[in-house]
């Protein structure tokens, strides 16, 4: 799986704009036990570098795209995270390997269940999970450090710009279901300005929203 990595940054370098991950997000891809997070039936395929169902029409994203959106977020060891879209919880565990402490907020409730029983069995103590709408973030413990979404929303919501401290990071998809999706960076300036710029094409589930 890492060699997959590795070459995919190869392939992608000119877009990306680097030719190599950071080594800590390396070393968490190499760490976390990737074949936890996937079903049963899907576990022999477990480190092939694509995404899988995970059920409720959701999936656990490409083992690349999962290293190169926690590496576009800069993290640090002191980093608050927010997370939109826990899923299995494998991205949440990549970052909790990497960063202080994660916030995740999933809106499908048996998903959120079963990431939080999965992430504490792992140990995983620096991951808070709460089942809910992420396109709002999460006010009471922002700001973050980076925020990072693992779903294609239309635009990228306000709110979570909002709850991103000066220096800070936010990684999203964005895009229609089955159209152009782009990878965005969007970085919040001391100033408090905000810049965006795409990185490279990818494929995600829409971002799902409570309805009203």
């Amino acid at each position: 799986m890492l060699r997959d990595i590795l070459e995919e940054v190869a392939l992608t370098r000119y877009e990306i704009g680097k030719t190599a991950l950071d080594e800590r997000v390396m070393a968490a891809m190499a760490k976390v036990p990737r074949e936890r997070f996937v079903g049963a039936y899907d576990r022999h395929q477990a480190f092939v570098n694509g995404p899988l169902p995970i059920g409720y029409g959701q999936t656990i994203s490409q083992p690349y795209i999962v290293a190169l959106m926690t590496d576009l977020l800069e993290p640090r060891p002191d980093s608050i995270v927010l997370e939109v879209g826990t899923g299995s919880g494998y991205q949440s565990a990549v970052l909790a390997e990497v960063v202080q402490q994660v916030y995740s907020i999933e809106i499908i409730g048996a998903l959120a269940r079963a990431a939080d029983e999965r992430l504490r069995e792992l140990g995983y103590g620096n991951v808070t999970v709460r089942h809910g709408d992420g396109y709002q973030g999460w006010p009471e413990h922002a700001p973050f450090d980076g925020i990072i979404v693992t779903a294609a929303a239309p635009h990228i919501p306000p709110p979570l710009v909002e709850q991103l401290k000066p220096g800070g990071r936010l990684v999203i998809p964005v895009g229609e279901p089955g159209g152009i999706q782009q990878l965005m960076l969007v970085e919040k300036r001391g100033d408090a300005s905000v810049s965006s710029r795409s990185i490279l094409m990818v494929s995600f589930v829409p971002l799902t929203r409570s309805r009203p």
